[in-house]
């Protein structure tokens, strides 16, 4: 169903699988999470300007935020008017409201086919749903290491298979469910993951209170208005209550989730979050050199535009509006 995403991304994760391969073992555990990290690192680097785009939407919705407040205001009593006229306020300053939510959306795709194609290398357990892998019918490890995995051809499938990072397979989780890991134990499987899932948490807790950081520095500064209106405390009230989730909730449902992921998945997960931990404070430097940039040009367009000391203001009217002024 979803393979327009999944054989692309398999794609990616071959190409890189194949250049590193020319420098290194094509079935050392490294060489694979090394083009597990390029490949989120790639996709990464194709949101890179949406995500530009979208800090910009937002910015711009900020700044129509007493426009729209008076839209609200005026139309309290007429819902349909008021959307109307919040969409011309839109349509005119040229903002989509829609624009600041897809970077985020488009993630989800991508994360959906990067989980089901590492996961699909090991079909032996009925989660995987792996190609010729009917629903509910898990291969044997026989079938399993004999069937390519879109892109990859069953040596590849093998190779990955075999991969160890540490000497725990990469296909390893805490639950140990899959028949390729009978030689595995628990306590092999945790040194490994446990770590993984504490610097991933950390560094998603770090990410979430960098932007808490900078909504309210720039609410105190002024360049961020708060809710105003008659909803003006419950808006207040879930904004505390989605800044708790980012900090807390999203960390600690990371953990949770993180004890039933393959290692594989969870050095996805780590070099997602180190790369948004980078681009947050690039992006946000080149946020705050746009916004400088635009109030010098703000200050420098009154000033050109300001009338000089002692100039007199000129007279605009006709001259027969002049002579009925004197009368």
């Amino acid at each position: 169903m979803l393979n327009f995403i999944y054989w692309p991304i398999s794609f990616v994760l071959y190409c890189w699988h194949w250049l590193l391969s020319q420098v290194l073992d094509p079935s050392a555990g490294l060489t694979w999470i090394l083009a597990i990290i390029l490949l989120t690192w790639t996709l990464k680097a194709i949101m890179v300007k949406p995500t530009l785009m979208s800090l910009r939407s937002q910015r711009k919705m900020q700044e129509l935020q007493p426009r729209l407040q008076e839209v609200r205001t005026k139309y309290a009593n007429d819902k349909t008017k008021q959307a109307e006229e919040m969409q011309k306020v839109y349509k005119d300053s040229k903002v989509r409201p829609m624009a600041g939510c897809l970077p985020m959306l488009a993630q989800i795709p991508m994360f959906i086919g990067l989980f089901h194609v590492l996961r699909s290398f090991d079909r032996t357990v009925s989660v995987a749903g792996g190609i010729g892998h009917p629903a509910g019918e898990p291969m044997s490890i026989e079938q399993n290491r004999s069937i390519g995995n879109y892109f990859f051809e069953p040596e590849q499938v093998q190779s990955y298979l075999d991969a160890e990072f540490f000497g725990v397979p990469l296909v390893a989780n805490l639950r140990l469910n899959s028949p390729v890991l009978q030689d595995v134990t628990t306590v092999q499987a945790a040194m490994i993951i446990v770590p993984l899932i504490i610097v991933i948490a950390v560094l998603t807790h770090l990410n979430a209170r960098m932007s808490l950081n900078r909504q309210e520095a720039r609410r105190a500064s002024g360049k961020t208005q708060a809710p105003q209106g008659q909803n003006a405390e419950m808006m207040q009230q879930q904004m505390a209550m989605m800044s708790k989730m980012m900090l807390w909730v999203m960390p600690g449902m990371l953990v949770i989730s993180g004890f039933i992921w393959p290692i594989g998945l969870l050095f996805y997960m780590l070099s997602n979050t180190v790369w948004t931990y980078v681009q947050t404070r690039m992006v946000n430097a080149k946020m705050d050199r746009e916004e400088e940039a635009e109030e010098q040009a703000k200050i420098e367009l009154k000033r050109t535009t300001a009338p000089k000391p002692g100039a007199h203001k000129r007279d605009t009217r006709t001259k027969k509006q002049r002579k009925q002024g004197n009368n």
